[in-house]
């Protein structure tokens, strides 16, 4: 390991100065969000190493700093009260992936509802060495919730050949030209891959897009030989256009058309239903495609169905031979503790990565929404990411890249969060704390950093996950939430104090 150490500090309590760059706004949420227009936005800039013997820290705070930089010198030997935090790179786990996010209908809409200017401003922040170079992008096949409208590219009843399978105009005129521009601002390739949320409806038993439905027949069959041929032909036509994917997932939350009646698309597959066809259709088709390094992630659902979905599918040989990885959802995280789904997983599989592959804010029927410069959003964030990376998972997807202030667009107004949110109207983005959050490590985890040992001088409440880079510097990313726990159940007796105070003045107390 170099001398030279890289330490990243995300915090919700140092009083430091709020960045000198970013022009913050509040909107009464706890923070602020950083603004940006068509001439000007705030930037973390391409990062070096300090001399030996020197640290280098970057620091967003709930004050307002945002990715500010200042040089420290390392005292060896130093004894006294101060945590001392100590590195064991004999101790190696799980290397890193990459970070990113999705390009769904609605951020490509977003995106391009601004001035060029201004769309080439958003796409730097995420994409170019000087922003916080995100390395993966989710793409949804066809529509999702976040699309204005429903459709597939093969809704043509009866086409088990696929000859009128077509990309839709939101792939052709906007997430397409969006996804070569990112890449073209990117020092180094992007990884893509693709979630489909339903098949075709003449496809599915309830002959719907949306609600609970599985594909007709059994795997093996003509409608699950065409579902897996659908995927192919995806990947065909992105191709036409110099995309190429870095991996699939083999559908979005699969449990939704499986188990519930939901709202909008979906397409149900248990694990054992998910294990044949991936086994029989899907894992054949793409390995005798021309894309047989294509990495295919099983279950991209909630993290509490591990390890059991993992157990289904992967203990069964021919369908896992087709598999390199797990992906899963965020959401309903709270209860489970990672240990039992992530850590049991990864022990019980070491050689398929577990990857998260979807994470948002204000999803919660009781938060829901966007809150314009929320700081326990973007610590939730942080503290998911840690909590991930140091239960052996190897990267981490963000949502939409980019929603309006309603938080959409989205066709059955289930509307949430982002780390961007445009206002169109004034030709502006807003930089949210959970960028923020996201830059702590997709900046400074490089794609094959390792996570290492850590050990530390006395009892701490940090949050803390340590890495050594391929060049050999070291990055810590640490998050300080000391205090929060109090400040967020001191929040919630003052809204049930108000509540009870509203309903003693009903009662006529």
């Amino acid at each position: 390991m170099r001398e030279a150490l890289l330490f990243i500090l995300l915090t919700g309590v140092i009083p430091s100065a709020r960045a000198d760059d970013c022009q913050a706004r509040s909107f009464g949420h706890g923070s602020v969000v950083c603004v940006c227009n068509a001439t000007y936005c705030d930037s973390v800039g391409r990062t070096g190493l300090p001399d030996p013997g020197q640290f280098l820290s970057y620091v967003s705070s709930k004050t307002g700093s945002r990715l500010v930089k200042s040089q420290g010198q390392f005292q060896k030997n130093s004894t006294g009260a101060a945590l001392r935090i100590t590195l064991n790179p004999s101790q190696k786990y799980q290397r890193i992936k990459g970070f990113g996010g999705a390009m769904t209908d609605a951020a490509a809409m977003n995106i391009l509802s601004l001035s060029s200017g201004a769309q080439d401003q958003l796409l730097r922040q995420y994409f170019s060495p000087d922003g916080i170079e995100y390395r993966f992008v989710r793409v949804p096949m066809a529509s999702c919730d976040f699309s204005t409208r429903l459709y597939t590219y093969a809704d043509t009843p009866g086409d088990y050949d696929l000859q009128n399978f077509t990309l839709a105009e939101e792939d052709v005129h906007m997430k397409i030209p969006l996804l070569q521009r990112a890449q073209a601002l990117s020092a180094q390739p992007l990884n893509l891959f693709a979630s489909a949320w339903s098949a075709p409806a003449w496809l599915k038993t309830n002959g719907a897009l949306i609600g609970k439905g599985s594909l007709k027949g059994k795997p093996g069959g003509k409608e699950h030989k065409t579902w897996a041929q659908y995927y192919i032909r995806f990947l065909e036509e992105y191709g036409k256009y110099n995309l190429s994917f870095w991996g699939l997932t083999s559908g979005n939350e699969p449990t939704a058309g499986e188990m519930t009646n939901y709202s909008f698309q979906a397409l149900g597959f248990t694990p054992e239903t998910q294990r044949d066809w991936i086994a029989l259709d899907l894992g054949p088709r793409l390995h005798s495609s021309s894309f047989p390094q294509t990495r295919l992630m099983i279950l991209d659902d909630n993290r509490l169905l591990l390890p059991h979905w993992a157990k289904v599918v992967l203990s069964d040989v021919q369908a896992a031979r087709y598999v390199h990885g797990i992906g899963f959802h965020w959401y309903l995280n709270n209860i489970v503790p990672p240990g039992i789904t992530l850590t049991t997983t990864h022990h019980l599989y070491p050689e398929y990565f577990l990857f998260a592959t979807e994470a948002c804010a204000g999803w919660s029927p009781l938060d829901r929404g966007v809150r314009l410069g929320s700081w326990d959003r973007a610590e939730d964030y942080a503290h998911d990411i840690i909590q991930d990376l140091n239960n052996f998972v190897t990267g981490w997807t963000d949502w939409n890249l980019a929603l309006n202030q309603d938080g959409g667009p989205n066709w059955v107004k289930n509307f949430v969060d982002s780390p961007i949110i445009v206002d169109s109207s004034k030709d502006v983005f807003y930089k949210q704390p959970t960028f923020y959050s996201m830059a702590h490590f997709s900046k400074f985890l490089w794609e094959g950093s390792q996570r290492v040992g850590v050990s530390f001088s006395q009892h701490t409440s940090l949050e803390v996950s340590t890495y050594i880079r391929p060049d050999a510097s070291a990055v810590l990313v640490i998050l300080n939430r000391v205090g929060i726990k109090k400040e967020r159940e001191r929040k919630l007796h003052d809204l049930l104090d108000k509540r009870d105070a509203r309903t003693t003045k009903c009662l006529g107390k």
